[in-house]
């Protein structure tokens, strides 16, 4: 099952094993794909389908040092060079469109205000340009710039098109400003955008409605990470979860998206994904990977147990440009190196081998 084709809004899948959106960080300071990243994708196009690692729809929007963005017509034209070099190699890559949220500091992006749903700070550090810093307080936007922020997902979503993406996966997950909305600890708000389930999941909803009118549901997808905790974004009372999370599936179902992405810790013993996924009604990825590698025996019982209609990798997929090969045919895999996933040259991002027979 997991080596058999499948349908994804208009694509046909070879494969049903998806590369995880990854920070690579190998953009520079301008944000701009250069032949390295058009390398590092266009070796990974035998996966039945790439998201691409999270790129930034404003200035303000930017989370980390050599992030790229999907903004300036050098990002655009950077990334259409990545898109030709992974549809020649028949392969379908859809953008992840990742606003940071508070998850930044004014020296990554440019001198930008950081926004959020309410001011409150995340309780740790980030990487800046100048070393690291702790995270600050930031903007609660106000119910009058919001749909301001809306608009910057529909525009980066319409370039994405241009640059050639084959759709956009919108970044509702791991703590970033849409999550934000919907984890209570991110999102103190009085207003029509706070407080109830239903109110918080409202902006997700908003964005998601916007950039389907923009670009066409078939190519959309969404990431959501209930329960993950992670950055700040904590979501710890079981019942505000499973309402706020059916709430915001329940008003995207309708909406006949390509497809709902749940990264989740234990997605086949939680009630809520398998719920999530039945109320979705549409096609479905699960990651369980984040705290430990994703195996290709946990990829297989996924889908054959009927648990998802894909598996999203990560680390294998860093490590390995042929891995739909290795694990099909049961053949040894490369380690992925950790100390080389933020930095900034081919090591360990483009100087993993393909098998050899």
């Amino acid at each position: 099952m997991l080596f058999s084709p499948m349908t994804l809004g208009e694509l046909e899948l070879p494969n049903r094993l998806v590369m995880a959106p990854l920070t690579r960080v190998r953009s520079g300071k301008k944000g701009i794909p250069g032949p390295l990243v058009v390398e590092h994708y266009r070796q990974r196009a035998s996966l039945g389908l790439i998201v691409s690692e999270g790129t930034y729809p404003s200035p303000a929007g930017r989370g980390f040092p050599g992030q790229p963005g999907l903004v300036t017509e050098e990002q655009l034209k950077g990334w259409a060079d990545v898109t030709a070099a992974v549809h020649a190699e028949g392969g379908r890559i859809f953008a992840q469109v990742m606003h940071a949220g508070r998850v930044t500091h004014e020296d990554t992006n440019g001198g930008y205000q950081v926004v959020a749903p309410s001011a409150i700070a995340i309780d740790g550090e980030t990487r800046t340009y100048q070393g690291k810093k702790p995270f600050p307080v930031p903007h609660a936007l106000t119910t009058e710039e919001l749909p301001g922020i809306v608009q910057e997902f529909v525009t980066a979503s319409r370039n994405a098109i241009e640059a050639g993406f084959d759709g956009v996966e919108l970044h509702s997950a791991n703590g970033y400003l849409l999550h934000e909305f919907l984890a209570p600890s991110a999102n103190q708000r009085d207003d029509v955008y706070g407080g109830s389930p239903a109110n918080r999941a409202r902006f997700v909803i908003e964005v998601t409605r916007a950039v389907v009118d923009a670009v066409g549901a078939d190519r959309v997808g969404i990431r959501i990470s209930p329960e993950h905790n992670v950055q700040g974004a904590t979501e710890l009372d079981a019942a505000d979860v499973n309402e706020t999370y059916k709430v915001l599936v329940d008003a995207l179902a309708p909406l006949k998206l390509a497809y709902l992405s749940v990264l989740h810790k234990d997605p086949t013993t939680s009630e809520l994904v398998q719920d999530l996924r039945t109320r979705f009604g549409g096609t479905f990825l699960l990651n369980s990977g984040f705290g430990v590698i994703t195996t290709r025996e946990e990829a297989t019982t996924l889908v054959a147990d009927g648990h998802a209609d894909a598996v999203v990798v990560g680390r294998p997929a860093i490590a390995n440009p042929d891995l739909v090969r290795r694990w099909r045919e049961g053949l040894p895999t490369n380690e992925p190196d950790p100390s080389t996933f933020y930095t900034d040259d081919a090591k360990g991002y483009t100087d993993y081998p393909a098998y050899q027979n």
